[in-house]
């Protein structure tokens, strides 16, 4: 099916244009989200009679979106879940939860916005693009820890991939070498190697 295009849609086109999709990428996205008509006559007259029009709202809405973007631009959001030792969250972090942390802070965004592939199932620092307009893009982080002091090491580049027990097995390695090596010893109790002698 051939639509014209009434806004920028991302790797489709810019507004105006006369793309062929597939019909129901028209019918149940472009078409019911006001995003596009139908490519006929009659659509083609009434576009450019209400172009001027799409063009200025464009720009008043792309002016308001490029300051929420400058608000949210490298933000980073922080979502503690519960997780296995090894870092495998039960259940994830998809949308919603990224609207909802936005939300808290007071900043609305609808969830088509959130430019998420698939949900989050692990614990770490991930980079998400926000499309706060067809026009403006901006890249976020989300943490995901389980908790605000896990998220804090994760923010500062430590790794957290290391389970409890590796840490625990690890300190007493370093407890039995301390016993091993008397570290009371010194250097000068220790007798001096003989001198090679001279002939």
């Amino acid at each position: 099916m051939e639509v014209i295009l009434l806004e920028r849609v991302s790797k489709l086109g810019q507004m105006g244009e006369v793309v062929k999709v597939r019909d129901g990428y028209a019918r149940n996205f472009l078409l019911k989200r006001g995003k596009a008509l139908r490519a006929t006559a009659d659509n083609k007259a009434k576009y450019d009679g209400m172009k001027a029009d799409l063009e200025a709202r464009n720009l008043a809405s792309k002016g308001e979106a490029s300051k929420v973007a400058e608000k949210i631009e490298g933000k980073n959001i922080v979502v503690i879940r519960q997780a296995s030792e090894a870092g495998q969250l039960f259940g994830s972090v998809n949308v919603r939860d990224i609207v909802m942390a936005f939300e808290a802070d007071g900043i609305s965004l609808a969830r088509p916005q959130i430019q998420l592939d698939a949900p989050i199932k692990v614990i770490g620092k991930r980079s998400i693009t926000v499309a706060v307009h067809p026009e403006v893009e901006v890249e976020i982080t989300v943490t995901v820890a389980r908790s605000q002091d896990e998220a804090e090491r994760i923010n500062r580049g430590e790794d957290i991939s290391t389970r409890n027990e590796d840490r625990d097995a690890a300190a007493e390695a370093i407890a039995a070498a301390g016993e091993f090596f008397d570290p009371e010893a010194q250097q000068d109790d220790a007798e001096p190697a003989p001198a090679a002698e001279e002939k």
